[in-house]
């Protein structure tokens, strides 16, 4: 078992490869517009870039949209832990809007809090950036399940 450390590293060249090919393969991630900005052990940083089909009724960022983010940031964090031929499902997760989402776009991170041979768990954190500001817009948590010798399925056409 495994306890993140609260540093940065980077990780090894194929590990990245791997995190970014799964990631470019995700459909929703694809239509929403969201984008891997950082790959680190264990932390990964997603971007959504502002669109206003992304909104609800008041103009900010959809619930949907940051937790959509934040499960996929914290999913690849946890999968830059897992073994080769593996891949990764959400378990669950709980995330708590603590501030309306406006900004130029979304940034979310996921950070491995501990992982494990079959359970990981993950802190989720929300920014809506604007300007060069930053405003924490969501935090929660995740656990993902490791699934061993299954890797990613290949898209359906």
């Amino acid at each position: 078992m495994q306890t993140a450390k609260p540093t940065e590293r980077p990780v090894d060249p194929q590990t990245e490869a791997r995190t970014r090919a799964s990631f470019a393969r995700q459909g929703l991630m694809a239509h929403l517009g969201a984008q891997m900005t950082q790959v680190c052990e264990g932390l990964v940083t997603l971007r959504l870039p502002f669109r206003p089909e992304l909104t609800q009724q008041h103009g900010f960022f959809h619930a949907g949209s940051t937790s959509a983010i934040a499960d996929s940031a914290g999913g690849y964090a946890g999968f830059t832990l897992f073994p080769e031929g593996s891949s990764v499902l959400t378990v669950e997760f709980k995330l708590n809007l603590i501030a309306p989402a406006r900004g130029d776009w979304l940034e979310a991170t996921g950070r491995v809090i501990r992982s494990g041979r079959t359970l990981t768990v993950c802190q989720l954190d929300v920014w809506a950036v604007s300007g060069g500001e930053r405003k924490h817009v969501a935090t929660g948590m995740q656990t993902l399940i490791c699934m061993h010798d299954s890797p990613d399925a290949p898209a359906e056409g």
